[in-house]
């Protein structure tokens, strides 16, 4: 305001141009004032001199104190070696000037994890699984749960009371050894629980000729189903505030999960349960239900006012962290409706160098499970965390 009263004051004067803008004359004088810098402020006789400033940092930075505050350098430097250099106050304000009030040490620089990027196309190709606590009596339960992405189907499931490699080991065999897991056919994934990343458990997963994957550190999000299992558990209708025993908690989950598995409309799977789509008898169970929807058409027409009523439909694949080409392949693509909280996926992810064709990608959806010696399943730069047998 005082500019533009300055530029109108060049025309109509400065007491028409502050009356017109609004703008006491006094702040516009004011304004016009020349204002001297400020006097560079003097050096106090008691201030530390530069030697003994650097002599501070260099005390403070040393490998003694590198980890310690000021308070403490100062009480230590008092009580163990009868110095004092200054005020603890004094050495933050050494350590202001440099940029150095905060972590001192060497710090390792932050790690770019790679997103995990897996897909499938059928059963038995990606497993999740994750532990999680069940509330006892003044203690835990663990509940191991491994479950097919594909099809939310849980292969695997053991309670018991503490973490340990050796109890994931033996379930995630006999598991495998249940379904007929073949080598190179599945992709293990988890997060970096210390039972996941446990040496017996990766020696094991060699041994099955199986991959392993492991979400991002601190993103539940790249192990979805698990946590989602794990939420529908937890908020069904008979889950219990606390379990009286591990004796109670193997019962209640040895009816809960032949429910979730057999009885649960999955709306992710198009209100199919997880044993249908995982014993692949989808397009069954759709048509008695397109029947049934027919049937109730013909006999009232009028009642669907966007014609004939179609079931929903199941994802034709699912995704762990979609890559964005993929979402784009599969949003132009005809026939595959993808899910916005739940995109398709492909069997192979991003690091595979083939690009499919339509053709060659038809006859994947029909056969997704190729032969063994055929099979590959890429993890992009994560090569070194790779288990495969030779």
């Amino acid at each position: 305001m005082i500019e533009a009263a300055e530029t109108l004051a060049e025309d109509v004067g400065v007491s028409e141009a502050c009356r017109s803008l609004g703008v006491p004359r006094r702040t516009y004088y004011r304004a016009q004032e020349k204002k001297d810098e400020p006097a560079a402020r003097p050096t106090p006789p008691r201030a530390l001199s530069d030697e003994e400033r650097e002599h501070v940092r260099a005390v403070l930075n040393s490998d003694r104190f590198c980890d310690s505050s000021p308070r403490q350098v100062y009480a230590e430097l008092l009580d163990e070696d009868g110095v004092y250099l200054c005020h603890w106050r004094t050495m933050y304000r050494v350590l202001e000037e440099h940029g150095e009030v905060r972590e001192r040490r060497r710090q390792r620089p932050p790690q770019r994890r790679v997103k995990p990027e897996l897909g499938a196309t059928a059963p038995n190709q990606v497993w999740s699984w994750d532990i999680t606590l069940l509330k006892g009596q003044g203690c835990f339960y663990y509940l191991y749960t491994i479950i097919d992405v594909f099809s939310r189907y849980v292969t695997g499931w053991m309670i018991a009371n503490r973490e340990s490699a050796d109890l994931a080991r033996k379930l995630i065999t006999e598991t495998c050894q249940r379904h007929g897991i073949g080598e190179d056919q599945l992709v293990l994934h988890s997060d970096r629980g210390s039972a996941m990343r446990s040496k017996a458990v990766g020696d094991l997963l060699v041994d099955l000729g199986v991959a392993k994957s492991y979400s991002r550190p601190g993103t539940p999000t790249d192990n979805p189903y698990s946590e989602s299992q794990f939420k529908t558990m937890k908020y069904q209708a008979t889950y219990p505030n606390r379990f009286e025993s591990l004796a109670h908690a193997r019962q209640w989950a040895r009816a809960f999960f032949p429910w979730y598995n057999d009885d649960h409309h999955h709306s992710s799977l198009g209100l199919l349960t997880p044993a249908t789509v995982h014993s692949g008898k989808v397009e069954t169970a759709r048509q008695q239900r397109q029947n049934v929807l027919d049937d109730a058409y013909k006999d009232h027409p009028d009642r669907f006012v966007a014609g004939r009523p179609t079931p929903p439909e199941a994802p034709e694949e699912v995704w762990i962290n979609q890559p964005k080409s993929k979402a784009n392949e599969s949003s132009e693509s005809d026939g595959l409706a993808v899910s916005g909280r739940e995109p398709g996926a492909h069997a192979e992810s991003r690091g595979s160098k083939v690009a499919l064709d339509s053709d060659k990608r038809l006859a994947k959806l029909e056969h997704p499970l190729v032969p063994s010696d055929k099979a590959r399943i890429f993890l992009p730069k994560l090569a070194p965390e790779l288990c495969q047998s030779r």
